[in-house]
């Protein structure tokens, strides 16, 4: 099968074109449900219509995952709860419910604004792949309980938003974090894996996956947005976008006897 290209086309129909257990990590954001547009196309259904839809292309998913693979999923507060029930419903091995708590974000004044998307982790069986060495953030101190390698990162993450100032911000309304699919890509693949991305937007996990030495497929609707993705894999003078602020952080002297007052 051809590896690392881009597909203009319905995800749903494209990925019935792809093998059975061909793919190593699945990471998308798809469209919400909240009626944005996305030039070809508004993303806005009737529920049943977006609950048969999101059941198609999960199904299709499973189909091509490999039985050691994972997927990850971002979505919205509106839909998230049926996600994950639909998700365990086909069958998938529940593992994490990532927050990505973001610094700025739309603004309220009669209730809580909101600050965090949603990621749901889940695997094909209980034999998946987690490269925990590769994700882990280094100790704030040096303490001897502490594994000095580094903290598993958990599952509230800090990003910041792209914001429209980035000179590597493009012309799309839901551009994620490099940063943040980084760690999803080394966490759940391994170089040469294939990842897929079925709602690939302005291209970021195929980006990351090409940076990270990663075959991947991309899948948009909107030949535009195929475009876009295409011209920043090609851009040789390409930077990261974002990054944890923690994985610079050296960790400090604790002495013994002020550790010993934290036990």
């Amino acid at each position: 099968m051809k590896t690392s290209h881009f597909i203009t086309g319905d995800a749903v129909e494209v990925l019935k074109k792809l093998p059975d257990a061909s793919i190593d990590l699945i990471c998308t954001d798809p469209p919400y449900n909240l009626g944005k547009d996305y030039g070809n196309n508004v993303d806005w259904k009737q529920w049943h219509e977006y609950e048969s839809f999101t059941l198609d292309w999960l199904t299709e998913s499973k189909r091509v995952l490999k039985d050691n693979g994972s997927i990850y999923v971002f979505m919205g507060v509106k839909f998230v709860s049926r996600l994950f029930l639909m998700l365990q419903e086909l069958g998938f091995h529940f593992n994490g419910w990532i927050t990505w708590h973001y610094t700025q974000g739309m603004g309220r004044t009669k209730g809580f604004s909101p600050r965090h998307e949603d990621i749901l982790f889940f695997t094909k069986s209980d034999d998946f792949t987690f490269n925990i060495e590769d994700v882990r953030i280094p100790q704030k101190y040096f303490r001897e309980r502490n594994n000095m390698k580094g903290a598993n990162p958990g599952d509230v993450w800090e990003f910041s938003h792209i914001h429209y100032s980035n000179p590597e911000r493009v012309n799309h309304p839901t551009q994620k974090p490099e940063a943040l699919i980084k760690r999803i890509i080394l966490a759940s693949s391994n170089e040469k894996d294939l990842i897929l991305d079925p709602f690939v937007g302005s291209g970021t996990t195929c980006v990351v996956a090409n940076l990270l030495n990663r075959s991947w497929i991309g899948i948009d609707i909107n030949p535009d947005y195929i475009k876009m993705s295409s011209d920043r894999i090609k851009d040789k003078e390409h930077s990261w976008d974002s990054f944890d602020p923690r994985e610079k952080r050296t960790p400090k002297d604790l002495k013994l006897e002020q550790e010993s007052k934290l036990l």
